[in-house]
C-alpha cells in the first residue's frame, strides 16, 4: 500500500500552503515598499555618500548587490558585528530605550525574505521621500552652546597604538552652567567619504578618552575637590543626554583634563583633535537630583583564560541611596561578548538589561524616561560579563593569550560606565507615583526595574511633623 494513501486531502493542502508561503511572502516584500523605509531609519545616516560607513545604501542599485551581506549582518541581531550597531537583547529586561535604531524581528525577517527572493525592486510609487543630508551638521544632539577644542595630535599611518595624556585646555566659561547634554566629535584631515581602512574606527585616530573638568584658581592651578567626571569618549559612541532633573554642573574657570587617551592608526598619516560640545540648561535651571557616572566592576583580579569561551566575571554593588539608572553602558575589551545588569531587592531578583558587546562599537543604552530603573537604597546591583577568548571571536588577535586587567585592548576591563541619579526618600516616592500615573499601572501590573512601584503601602508614610525626606 502506498504511503500517500494515508495522507488526507486537507493535510496535503496544508503542507502545500506551507511550502508555497515563502514564495507568496516574497512577492509581498519589495525594496521601495518594505526595505527602503528600514534603511532610511537605521542605516543611511552612515551608509551614504560622504558618510562614515564603507558602502552607500541609498538607491536600489547600491543596495541590491549587498542584499546577502545585509541579511547576515542584521540577522546577528545583538552580537558583535550586527548592524545597526545596537546590541540590546530583546527577550529579557527593559525594552524601552531612547534613540533605539535596532530592527524588529519582522523587519529582520523582511530583509531576509527580500534577499532570498531575488531582491525585487517593486513600484517606485511606494518609495518614501528621499532623505536630505546636511554634512555641515555634525552634532547629533543639536548645536552646542559651548565647544572646547583639544590640541591637535599627529598619528602616523603605520604607528603602533599610543596611550597617554594630552594637554589641558581651559573651557573659557565665565559663569557656572548646568549641562543638558554633552557630545564629542573627532575633527581630522582625512575628510568624509575616504576609503575605509581595516582598523577599528576607520576614519578616526582617537579610540577612546577618559576625561574630567577641573576648576582653576587665578594662578591657573587646580583647586582640589572640584573635579567633575564626564562620560567616556569612544569611537562610534553616542552622545549623552542627562536626566532632565539632574544636569551636572560645569563650573566657571574650569578646564578640560585627561591622563588616559588611547590613539590608534587608521592606516594613513592623520592630524586630528576632539571637539567637546556642551549644551546648557536655561540660566535659572536648578537640578532636582544629583547625577554621577557609575564605575561598577573591574579590579585587579580579572582572569580571562586563553582558548576558552563561555567565561564569566561578576561584580556586585549595594546602593546606599535611592537610585534612578539613566544609562547602562557595558565596557569590556576584545574577548567581551555580552553583559547583563541585575537588581536584587529582598526576595526579588530581576534582570534589568542584557546587551551584546562589540569592541568596535561601544554603546551607551539610555532607558526611556518612564522605564528607567527606580531602585531603593539597599538594592544590590549585579553585573555579569561573558567572554569568548577563542579564535571564533574575530576581535581577538591571538586567542592563546591569557588576559588580566589593564587599559590596553590586549588586556581587559569589566565595567558598567552608565550614569545614575540619586534621590531622597521623598523624591523616590514622587518618582514612583509619577511612574504609576504615566503608565496607568494597576495593582497586578509588573514593572521591570521598579520593585516598589506597586507596593506603596510598605513605604514609610510621611508624618505631620515634616515628612520623610
Amino acid at each position: 500500500m502506498r504511503f500517500s494513501s494515508f495522507i488526507s486531502k486537507d493535510l496535503l493542502l496544508a503542507v502545500s500552503a506551507m511550502l508555497l508561503s515563502p514564495i507568496i511572502l516574497a512577492q509581498e516584500v519589495t525594496f521601495h515598499k518594505d526595505i527602503e523605509p528600514i534603511l532610511q531609519r537605521s542605516c543611511q545616516n552612515c551608509h551614504r555618500p560622504g558618510g562614515v560607513a564603507p558602502m552607500s545604501l541609498v538607491s536600489y542599485d547600491q543596495v541590491a548587490p549587498f542584499a546577502g551581506l545585509i541579511e547576515y549582518k542584521t540577522g546577528l541581531r545583538d552580537r558583535a558585528g550586527a548592524m545597526p550597531p545596537w546590541y540590546a537583547e530583546k527577550d529579557v529586561g527593559i525594552q524601552h530605550f531612547k534613540n533605539d535604531p535596532s530592527l524588529s524581528e519582522e523587519e529582520i525577517a523582511a530583509i531576509s525574505t527580500w534577499a532570498r527572493s531575488g531582491t525585487p525592486r517593486g513600484n517606485a510609487a511606494d518609495a518614501p521621500e528621499p532623505l536630505v543630508f546636511d554634512d555641515s551638521i555634525k552634532w547629533r544632539l543639536g548645536e552646542p552652546d559651548l565647544i572646547v577644542d583639544t590640541e591637535d595630535f599627529f598619528m602616523a599611518g603605520g604607528r603602533p597604538d599610543w596611550w597617554g595624556e594630552i594637554p589641558s585646555i581651559p573651557t573659557g566659561l565665565t559663569e557656572d552652567r548646568y549641562v543638558k547634554s554633552v557630545e564629542i566629535v573627532e575633527v581630522n584631515d582625512v575628510g568624509t567619504g575616504a576609503e575605509a581602512s581595516d582598523t577599528v574606527g576607520g576614519l578616526f585616530i582617537f579610540h577612546h578618552m577618559i576625561w574630567r573638568t577641573e576648576v582653576l584658581d587665578e594662578e591657573g592651578d587646580v583647586i582640589q575637590g572640584e573635579a567633575v567626571n564626564w562620560p567616556v569618549h569612544e569611537v562610534g559612541r553616542n552622545g549623552d543626554i542627562f536626566d532632565p532633573d539632574a544636569g551636572p554642573l560645569l563650573k566657571a574657570n574650569s578646564a578640560f583634563f585627561t591622563d588616559s587617551v588611547h590613539m590608534h592608526s587608521n592606516g594613513r598619516d592623520t592630524t586630528g583633535h576632539l571637539q567637546i560640545g556642551f549644551t546648557f540648561h536655561p540660566e535659572d535651571y536648578e537640578p532636582k537630583y544629583r547625577t554621577g557616572i557609575s564605575i561598577m566592576g573591574n579590579g585587579v583580579d580579572i582572569s580571562v583564560e586563553g582558548d576558552a569561551k563561555d567565561q564569566e566575571l561578576h561584580a556586585y554593588q549595594v546602593l546606599t541611596e535611592n537610585t534612578k539608572v539613566i544609562t547602562f553602558e557595558p565596557h569590556l575589551h576584545a574577548p567581551g561578548e555580552r553583559m547583563c545588569l541585575e537588581a536584587i531587592w529582598g526576595y526579588s531578583v530581576e534582570t534589568l538589561s542584557c546587551v551584546g558587546y562589540d569592541h568596535n562599537w561601544v554603546r551607551g543604552y539610555p532607558f526611556a524616561d518612564d522605564y528607567t530603573p527606580l531602585l531603593p537604597k539597599g538594592t544590590i546591583l549585579h553585573i555579569t560579563g561573558y567572554f569568548d577568548n577563542t579564535s571564533a571571536n574575530a576581535n581577538v588577535p591571538d586567542a592563546r593569550n591569557w588576559q588580566g586587567s589593564g587599559n590596553r585592548s590586549v588586556t581587559n576591563m569589566f565595567i558598567d560606565l552608565g550614569s545614575r541619579v540619586s534621590m531622597t526618600d521623598g523624591q523616590f516616592m514622587e518618582e514612583m507615583e509619577k511612574r504609576r500615573n504615566n503608565l496607568n499601572l494597576g495593582p497586578n501590573d509588573h514593572v521591570i526595574g521598579c520593585p516598589l512601584c506597586l507596593a506603596p503601602l510598605v513605604w514609610p508614610i510621611a508624618d505631620s511633623s515634616g515628612g520623610n525626606d
